[in-house]
């Protein structure tokens, strides 16, 4: 029978959707929104609203991803796909500060679901 498919072909279950989260560094802390997702890809979009530049750094249990210096009223964004545990976005800067900006804190789940059923993805 012609064009039956190959009988190799693996109906392997697509990555999960990835998560957009958005976040802000201002002058005391680091926020991002959600803070509690699960396990998967995501984007996370961070704007700087301070008057300084500032290096970003997702820091976790084996990762390290670092985004170049974002100028005071632009954005940066990391793409990543997390594991299951607890994360630090943190904000750099290469001057001396007096007061160090608290991170934002993303606690990662479980995996989400795959995303096999979600129509128009790439």
């Amino acid at each position: 029978m012609a064009g039956c498919g190959d009988d190799d072909f693996k109906n392997e279950a697509r990555a999960p959707i990835r998560e957009a989260l958005t976040g802000v560094i201002q002058d005391d802390a680091v926020t991002v929104s959600p803070s509690k997702l699960g396990a998967g890809p995501v984007e996370i979009t961070i704007s700087n609203q301070t008057d300084a530049a500032h290096s970003i750094t997702l820091v976790g249990d084996s990762v390290v991803e670092r985004a170049d210096p974002v100028a005071p009223g632009d954005t940066t964004t990391i793409q990543k796909t997390l594991e299951p545990g607890s994360y630090e976005v943190k904000a750099g800067s290469s001057k001396a500060v007096v007061k160090e900006i608290r991170p934002a804190v993303l606690r990662i789940g479980k995996e989400r679901q795959n995303s096999n059923n979600d129509l128009l993805l790439p």
